[in-house]
């Protein structure tokens, strides 16, 4: 896509910043972890609005884009299908991760996602 369609609205920037004020549980735990470059100095950015999107977390130097789900998730497995389509055509590589597998094996996930960006990089 060109630039242009990624930019996003006002009312999702507005939502973006507004979720940033409110994090879940696991979001707050996933950010101690990637803030600050603290993953082999990767940058990430948390809440960050693309098009009509919000990303939980995402490093644009990689493309890459870290989404944490809760149990809403497993009724909205068709939206996020589409939303996932739409950011990979955008050329983004979406990693989804359960907030339980956040809380329970963050070096699991971490793993993952450090993996994931080094085949991006």
């Amino acid at each position: 896509y060109p630039p242009s369609m990624l930019k996003p609205t006002d009312r999702t920037r507005a939502n973006a910043r507004r979720s940033r004020g409110e994090p879940t549980f696991a979001e707050k735990a996933m950010w101690r972890l990637l803030r600050d470059r603290r993953l082999g100095g990767l940058k990430f950015r948390r809440q960050v609005p693309i098009a009509q999107y919000i990303a939980d977390f995402c490093c644009p130097a990689a493309k890459l884009i870290v989404e944490l789900d809760g149990g809403v998730h497993v009724l909205r497995a068709e939206a996020d299908a589409a939303r996932d389509a739409w950011l990979t055509k955008a050329g983004f590589r979406v990693l989804r991760f359960s907030n339980e597998a956040v809380l329970g094996t963050p070096d699991q996930v971490l793993e993952a996602i450090r993996q994931a960006a080094a085949r991006r990089l």
